[in-house]
């Protein structure tokens, strides 16, 4: 049979020939497609409190959507905006942007009196807040904090100190007791509010008997929640969406600048952070996709801000505390009390081992280093550079926090400036040894510094690049 013969059908159509097995075909849908959008992640490299509301709110001057992706009303940002200082506790600090849409995720958890109260209680500083609502969307899959929640909290507090002479130092806003809840799949949502409230409150009466069993001396007035909870959902239904849909919309579909403002930080992180002196969430870049429905290839840059020295509030090891005049005069200088609790801040000098264990976590794309002015009155800043135990450097940051709290730390000391570096606008016009000690920190986490702040106000940002 000729070539042309084999090539043609009985009926003289063209044979169609069938692929060789092992032969890859092109396929539209097999071309890997970049994402139309990727988020902008802002996390805490340290122990929270590192100024993250002041970094978010300078990029969500121009963002389309900024997002919560984890914790409650534990978290407290401050933002300055036209000399009014405006607290953020559960609202995203993008909310002030009145062009932005601000989404609270399925990963926070939410205690509603504290969202309406927080909202009216910035209302009455400024303009800023003005129709918030207008511009805030929750997912229906986040889960609900109640009072009994916060009041267990205070309870579990109270046992751990009678019965091992410490505490967690949590903040009693009823996290932990809310996430357990999660945890143990008898929370309720969103969702099951905005539905029928009969049956929400069937299971809401059940899960206030399970506290009530675990913790006898619990005071729970059911009837009056349940009515301050009817009131708060008609307040709450618009607000309310699918967080999955809403998410994937604004990834696929047009171009947005979508912003992720994470709350606490690193070293809290319920998987990652000095366990048990931590929060009952993940802080970490993961929280992202599994708090708002993110997939991994659409989480962008990821920006760790640092404070210029360290802080912790509560109980828990601190390796490089000063517990001394210096610790004082960083603490004084730099006002550090918790926004949340008003707890004054344990200071000390800047950890790099325990930022670089945070960047190994989160993979920074680059650091805020926020407060740099607080070390303006400093001879010589110290920075810790190396942990060891019992005379051997320790490879890692450890897990164990028997261990942390007997590291004798390394430190490198630079020169201070002597100065103040409030008035500076750009990094040629910081005096040298702070551009050094900027320069000695991109060095040593091999991560390069972006931002620098240098006092309270939006303009006091200085960019690098």
């Amino acid at each position: 049979m000729s070539r042309k013969a084999e090539s043609t059908s009985l009926n003289g159509e063209p044979v169609v020939k069938r692929p060789r097995e092992g032969v890859p075909q092109e396929h539209p849908l097999r071309t890997p497609k970049e994402p139309q959008n990727k988020v902008t992640v802002v996390l805490g490299a340290q122990w929270g409190d590192e100024g993250k509301g002041k970094v978010v709110d300078l990029l969500a001057m121009d963002a389309d959507i900024v997002c919560r992706c984890q914790g409650g009303n534990n978290a407290g940002h401050t933002v300055v905006v036209d000399s009014v200082e405006y607290d953020f506790h559960l609202l995203p600090s993008g909310v002030l942007n009145k062009k932005a849409i601000s989404f609270i995720g399925n990963g926070v958890v939410i205690h509603l009196p504290g969202l309406f109260e927080e909202a009216e209680k910035n209302l009455r500083k400024g303009k800023g807040l003005q129709g918030w609502e207008e511009r805030l969307k929750i997912s229906d899959r986040a889960h609900i904090v109640f009072n009994f929640h916060q009041a267990v909290d205070g309870i579990q507090e109270q046992q751990r100190q009678q019965q091992e002479g410490k505490n967690l130092g949590t903040t009693k806003k009823g996290i932990g007791p809310a996430y357990s809840s999660k945890a143990a799949r008898n929370g309720l949502r969103v969702c099951d509010l905005v539905s029928d409230f009969k049956v929400f409150e069937e299971k809401f009466r059940m899960l206030a008997e399970h506290f009530r069993t675990m913790y006898p001396n619990l005071n729970v007035d059911i009837d009056s929640e349940l009515q301050q909870l009817k009131e708060y959902t008609e307040r709450l239904r618009p607000l309310v969406t699918d967080g999955v849909y809403f998410m994937h919309r604004a990834l696929t579909g047009p171009s947005k600048k979508i912003l992720v403002e994470g709350a606490n930080a690193a070293l809290l992180d319920i998987d990652f952070g000095t366990y048990p002196f931590v929060t009952s969430s993940n802080c970490t870049v993961g929280g992202v996709c599994t708090g708002l429905g993110v997939p991994p290839s659409y989480v962008g840059r990821v920006y760790g801000v640092v404070k210029a020295y360290t802080t912790r509030v509560g109980v828990g090891a601190f390796p490089t505390e000063q517990d001394n005049e210096t610790g004082n005069l960083l603490q004084s200088r730099g006002r550090e009390f918790g926004v949340t609790t008003g707890r004054r801040r344990r200071c000390g000098w800047l950890d790099l081992i325990l930022v670089r264990y945070a960047h190994m976590v989160n993979g920074f794309s680059a650091i805020a280093l926020t407060k740099l002015d607080i070390l303006d009155t400093l001879p010589e800043i110290k920075v810790a550079v190396a942990y060891k135990v019992n005379g051997q450097p320790l490879p890692s940051f450890p897990a164990n926090m028997d261990v942390l709290t007997q590291v004798k730390v390394e430190y490198e000391t630079l020169p201070g400036w002597c100065c103040s570096t409030e008035t500076a606008r750009s990094f040629e016009e910081l005096p040298v040894q702070a551009q050094n000690y900027i320069r000695f920190i991109e060095d040593f986490l091999q991560v390069p510094v972006k931002w620098v702040g240098v006092g309270k106000s939006r303009e006091s940002i200085i960019k690098l690049f």
